[in-house]
């Protein structure tokens, strides 16, 4: 489980934000869960606060131990996006840091970048609670922990300066950096904003066509079944005449299509892009939840509530909270302007108190990430309505004026 999460000059988070998902109200856990972590944490704020840069950051982190090995020339740099609206952050460094909770222990893994480099680079784990180093890099050269074997030594001599020594170490098959490289691995990202019609991943996976298809009728899409086609001889045919390729080369398509029930019980099949938005973002990140709560993953996804009615947002939050439908610790952390996910949506409360988390951005452009904690706010108060009233801050500030104006020329001459 990820425990926390530390960035600095990564776009607009200048200065280093903490994003902890450690319980600040035990009490508003359910009883007996045994969590260590909130399975669930949303970030609200107004647009361009830098809500998104904090999963952007996330991902960024991710991507680079994954890919740093592979997509990275020795002498060619790093890519990455320090604060732009300051000369000397452009020349600082970039730091990330995890905190995580793997098989039972706690496991500190960061880096520090700049454009031509890896600057700094370690991994620390807490057997029975006590630190210990597993590998310590700095431009003076690594340090190892007494657990640390030699053959971790021999990793430092194929690592380049542009390449994370995690990357490498992971690829050389060294078990103690592994669970760390593993968690990376299995981490999701979504954006629910780029809804792709494609079924390419449900290709390689189709026991979940039933709980997809599942998911979306209980959506009250409209949807009654849904099933995996191939195109026949005949289209086969024409695109492989179109395309110019041999046919024995060229595979056949497949694609989900879903079946409607229309005007006098008649049954209509439908293929996802002729689907409504909301349907595609449900059926777009049903997949992720599954992989999610199946395998106690992490799921990171940028304004859920695009194109998703809240009642569906708030269902999808709860498959998280429910212990029943997560036992295995599975976590989801989201972005979202909507409001109503801080009250009660059918009676029930979506979030509770140490799920939320805002973003505010200052006169300088810089974002400021803060809890609600940060505000002691009593159980029983209306959230909802204490952030729409500006309470917790992280609204946008309208001049009325001004935005009427943008849209009525006879407004603009007057506010001239």
């Amino acid at each position: 489980m990820l425990l926390s999460f530390r960035v600095a000059n990564h776009r607009s988070l200048r200065d280093e934000q903490h994003l902890l998902l450690t319980p600040s109200y035990p009490a508003d856990q359910p009883a007996g869960s045994g969590w260590q972590a909130v399975p669930v944490l949303g970030i609200f704020g107004p647009n361009a606060s830098g809500k998104s840069n904090v999963i952007d950051a996330i991902w960024y982190m991710r991507k680079l131990v994954r890919g740093s090995l592979k997509e990275s020339e020795p002498g060619t740099g790093i890519e990455r996006h320090p604060f732009a609206l300051d000369a000397t952050a452009r020349t600082e460094p970039s730091s990330y840091v995890v905190d995580l909770l793997l098989e039972g222990v706690r496991h500190t893994y960061g880096f520090a970048v700049d454009d031509e480099h890896v600057v700094e680079e370690w991994m620390y784990s807490y057997p029975q609670g006590r630190k210990a180093k597993i590998f310590h890099r700095t431009p003076d050269g690594y340090t190892y922990g007494g657990r640390s074997p030699d053959s971790m030594r021999q990793v430092e001599e194929i690592t380049e300066s542009n390449v994370l020594y995690l990357s490498v170490a992971a690829r050389s098959r060294q078990t103690l950096v592994r669970p760390v490289y593993d968690w990376f691995a299995g981490l999701l990202v979504r954006d629910v904003t780029m809804i792709r019609p494609s079924s390419r991943f449900l290709q390689q996976q189709v026991h979940d066509l039933d709980r997809l298809t599942a998911l979306l009728r209980a959506a009250d899409t409209g949807i009654e079944s849904a099933e995996m086609v191939e195109e026949t001889d005949l289209e086969f045919a024409r695109r492989s005449a179109r395309l110019g390729e041999v046919p024995g080369l060229l595979q056949r398509r497949k694609e989900i299509v879903f079946r409607h029930r229309g005007e006098g019980g008649a049954t209509y099949v439908l293929g996802l892009g002729d689907q409504s938005l909301g349907t595609q973002a449900i059926y777009d990140i049903g997949r992720s939840v599954f992989v999610a709560l199946d395998r106690g993953r992490p799921l990171v996804v940028d304004e859920l509530d695009s194109s998703l009615h809240p009642y569906l947002s708030a269902q999808l939050i709860r498959l998280f909270t429910d212990q029943d439908t997560n036992p295995r610790g599975a976590q989801l952390i989201f972005t979202s302007h909507d409001a109503t996910l801080l009250g009660r949506i059918q009676g029930d409360e979506v979030l509770q108190r140490d799920h939320i988390w805002f973003t505010e951005k200052n006169e300088c452009g810089m974002t400021e990430l803060f809890p609600l904690s940060d505000f002691k706010p009593r159980q029983e108060e209306n959230r909802e309505r204490r952030y729409l009233a500006g309470r917790y801050g992280a609204v946008p500030v309208v001049n009325d004026e001004i935005f009427a104006a943008a849209f009525h020329p006879a407004v603009m001459s007057k506010a001239r």
